[in-house]
């Protein structure tokens, strides 16, 4: 997961520094990486994941049709008063417009309560849109400029229905009242990307398909770590500008269903590796790393998958994970967080095994404290661990051993930019993010990134 302290804790923007090194170190690679696309993936619902479309009832209707996971949007248009969202007999998540006043009303056992409002003057015809991240609701309208939140409520929704339980989703299809014209609805898109991380063989090899490349990206959603969900997505190295979601990934644990992120997805075999960080229900009260193997198809379609803890060798938090077989053992790199509160404070470190069960700890650089988005790959032959250190806003190498390697030639954006390189032909690529937000004086941190391309 990407985050900066300066930003979450103290509200203060982080300088973009382009190219910088540390004194005294070479950039050891000899690769000089130049920024060539940079672009914002946003969408309500995400292109080919859309479950519902048809022409607006008079009157409005429940549609019948479920998401399998709490990260979905109803999107349509309007002239007056409408109402959209999730509902089932006796219990619903709205949002609302009527008379110059945005609602988020919560319906249970018949009951409802409004848990925020705010002031909006939509006049005409206008797009009307409720989105629902975990257990937060938020109610956008867009006059011809674009989406804009009027609000959005998280705790108060909570307080009284939990929409990650599946008992409760299972009651819950989207409905609308009052739209005009086409309405749509289906899993959530994206309000920014970030965490790059290239879906791989064991051997660390790129999977590349008919020139695309396979990534998992954490889809930002509208709202803090919680709110965020994970996505596979296809790059066409043949143009860059085309970014492309493919699967929609959610986890099971704890009785919940939650959009865990910041991970990696490894090819073994013919089995998939999914290790991803516990941000989905994150509250300050640590993070850690957990996994799955599984045979189902996880590069296409839509899945809920149940995950248990992987065993890493720490006594502390953990994210960012990143797995290659090298040698016939496994080589997992993660950052390590001995705190988060009332400041993050986290480095990069190494483990090693025979198995994933049976990972020591290999080292770690516990000189850092703002370093994250660690990355195993090999650049002209030899292995390198890579990670991103934001208090120097330069991207470090370490040997399998994790000495210092020196560091990586390339813009350092804003925010903690993941290194994820990767080769393809003749040519070094760099993806990776800035912290570009989006609506943040409605939503609040979370809501980046950009999407940034380079070649070396």
């Amino acid at each position: 997961m990407s985050f900066d302290r300066r930003t979450v804790l103290r509200g203060m923007a982080v300088a973009g520094l382009a190219g910088v090194a540390l004194p005294g170190v070479a950039a050891a690679s000899g690769l000089e990486f130049r920024i060539r696309h940079q672009y914002r993936p946003f969408d309500l619902i995400a292109p080919g994941f859309e479950q519902y479309d048809a022409p607006a009832r008079p009157g409005g209707a429940s549609t019948g049709v479920r998401p399998v996971a709490p990260f979905c949007a109803v999107v349509t248009r309007a002239a007056g008063a409408v109402e959209a969202g999730l509902t089932g007999a006796g219990t619903s998540v709205l949002g609302r417009y009527a008379e110059g006043t945005a609602t988020i009303e919560v319906t249970v056992g018949g009951v409802t309560t409004v848990v925020a409002s705010a002031a909006a003057a939509l006049t005409g015809e206008f797009g009307f849109a409720v989105v629902v991240n975990e257990n937060a609701g938020t109610v956008l309208a867009d006059t011809g400029t674009g989406w804009q939140p009027l609000l959005t409520n998280r705790d108060g929704v909570r307080a009284l229905v939990d929409l990650r339980d599946p008992r409760v989703l299972r009651r819950l299809s989207y409905g609308y009242e009052g739209a005009v014209g086409r309405v749509r609805a289906g899993y959530f898109g994206q309000a920014g990307v970030r965490d790059p991380h290239v879906v791989q063989y064991a051997d660390g090899r790129p999977v590349i398909r008919d020139g695309k490349l396979y990534l998992t990206l954490t889809n930002g959603g509208l709202g803090f770590f919680q709110q965020a969900h994970w996505g596979v997505w296809t790059l066409d190295l043949a143009d860059p500008a085309r970014l492309t979601q493919v699967a929609q990934l959610f986890f099971a644990r704890d009785g919940v269903v939650l959009g865990d992120h910041a991970g990696q997805i490894v090819l073994d075999g013919d089995e998939f590796v999914l290790a991803m960080s516990s941000w989905g229900d994150f509250d300050f009260a640590g993070v850690h790393v957990r996994y799955v193997r599984t045979r189902a198809n996880v590069l296409s379609g839509v899945h809920v998958l149940p995950t248990k803890p992987m065993p890493l060798p720490t006594t502390v938090s953990s994210w960012d994970p990143a797995m290659t077989k090298i040698g016939g053992r496994w080589h997992v790199a993660f950052v390590e967080s001995p705190a988060q509160s009332p400041a993050f404070v986290f480095h990069p470190a190494l483990a090693s095994g025979r198995t994933l069960e049976s990972l020591a700890r290999v080292g770690a650089d516990t000189t850092l404290d703002q370093t994250e988005g660690t990355i195993i790959q090999r650049i002209r032959g030899k292995w390198y661990v890579l990670t991103s250190d934001g208090d120097a806003r330069v991207y470090r190498k370490y040997d399998l051993s994790m000495r210092p390697q020196g560091t990586l030639d390339a813009p350092y954006g804003t925010n903690i930019p993941h290194p994820m390189v990767f080769q393809y032909r003749n040519r070094y690529w760099m993806v990776t993010f800035d912290g570009t937000q989006y609506a943040e004086p409605v939503l609040g941190y979370g809501t980046h990134g950009d999407f940034i391309v380079m070649t070396a």
